[in-house]
């Protein structure tokens, strides 16, 4: 193997940027102090306080009586455990952009027979599809996947419905990534036969990144139970067993990105669930009219997403530079379309975690101000 990558100096001395990327995003000055309290042991009843206090936090705030795991690492760790701990041989993985093709391929990796379910980017996965794939299919699967938010496309998915079509077929279990909209975007995880769904703190969270939840269902565990092999590190019973013991993880975990979750949990808890959704929801609303006025959205039609918006750049502007001025000029930083197939063709704006109306609009004014809208 040849390294082309050379050393770049980390200074610290980088100017202070307002985050609306697809996440990372902001996080509260509160939230980024609670990092530096003194260190103490995982082992230590410290850590029980604390990884008790986050799991049932986060339990009470997604309203679910199913298992919360909190984990060090980012959400992929649990795209990646759920199929080791939930497909025996087959899985159908939905795809409709670069996330759920990414599960595919993961999938594929893992020396699972995967079949997808594909549309093109920007369509959204429709349950009757579903329905009629499994109707139709001579293969049992184990496991149907699903991205909630393609945060490539902008296009938010209905799971709550595609969960209801799995209703119908008890020994398939429905596996979420839901990484860049939980908690930002309401979902009853319970009421619509969801087995699994995973995110990363530090989108709609809002919280630094370094650590993966996954909300687990007893019929998911009770499966891992009965398979032949399982993931070593975000395997249910291993992490769930462990807690029920201890009350903590069963590997040493990021303890301080854990006493910022903390501190961020209560402020979702007094915020509230509904009125956390709410909030996104105006902001989501609003850039879509805005985008509508200028551009359009790129997104199927009834179908985006409520944390990320993909804007279709129908005026041509120069995505590229038009970021980099509103960054300089505003320090603003916004992003663009994901990777060589929507890179100049759309840009995203995330408006979720700690954002509100106000911010967004202080945005759309320096894209508007920057592009000569």
């Amino acid at each position: 193997m040849v390294c082309v990558t050379k050393k770049s100096e980390y200074t610290g001395d980088y100017p202070d940027k307002t985050l609306y990327i697809p996440g990372p995003t902001e996080v509260r000055e509160d939230v980024i102090d609670a990092m530096c309290e003194p260190m103490f042991g995982h082992r230590m009843d410290q850590m029980t306080d604390l990884y008790t206090t986050i799991v049932e936090d986060t339990k009470e705030f997604l309203g679910t009586d199913n298992e919360v795991i909190i984990l060090t690492g980012s959400g992929t760790e649990f795209m990646e455990s759920s199929i080791l701990n939930l497909v025996d041989e087959n899985v159908l993985v939905t795809t409709c952009g670069s996330f759920s093709e990414r599960q595919a391929n993961v999938a594929e990796r893992l020396g699972k027979s995967v079949d997808t379910l594909e549309y093109e980017w920007g369509q959204a996965v429709k349950p009757e599809d579903v329905r009629e794939t499994l109707e139709e299919s001579d293969t049992d699967y184990d496991v149907v996947t699903c991205v909630m938010n393609e945060s490539s496309t902008g296009v938010r998915n209905p799971i709550e419905e595609i969960g209801d079509v799995l209703a119908d077929y008890p020994d398939t279990y429905f596996v979420v990534d839901a990484v860049s909209s939980l908690g930002g975007d309401f979902v009853d995880i319970d009421e619509h036969n969801i087995d699994v769904i995973f995110t990363s703190v530090q989108k709609a969270f809002a919280m630094p990144p370094g650590l993966a939840v996954c909300v687990v269902s007893d019929d998911a565990y009770e499966r891992e139970l009965e398979s032949d092999s399982a993931s070593w590190y975000g395997g249910f019973q291993r992490t769930l067993d462990y807690y029920d013991r201890k009350g903590q993880t069963h590997s040493t975990p990021a303890i301080p990105i854990m006493l910022a979750y903390r501190k961020q949990m209560k402020h979702m808890l007094e915020e509230g669930h509904d009125s956390r959704d709410e909030r996104h929801r105006e902001m989501a609303e609003y850039t879509r009219e805005w985008a509508n006025e200028h551009f359009a959205m790129f997104p199927e039609d009834g179908y985006e997403s409520q944390t990320v918006a993909c804007i279709e750049n129908t005026q041509g502007i120069d995505v590229a530079a038009t970021i980099d001025a509103v960054d300089e000029e505003y320090g603003m930083v916004f992003s663009n379309g994901y990777g060589s197939q929507l890179g100049e063709e759309t840009f995203r704006i995330g408006h979720m975690g700690e954002h509100d109306l106000e911010s967004v609009q202080e945005l759309t004014d320096a894209i508007e101000d920057i592009a000569g809208l």
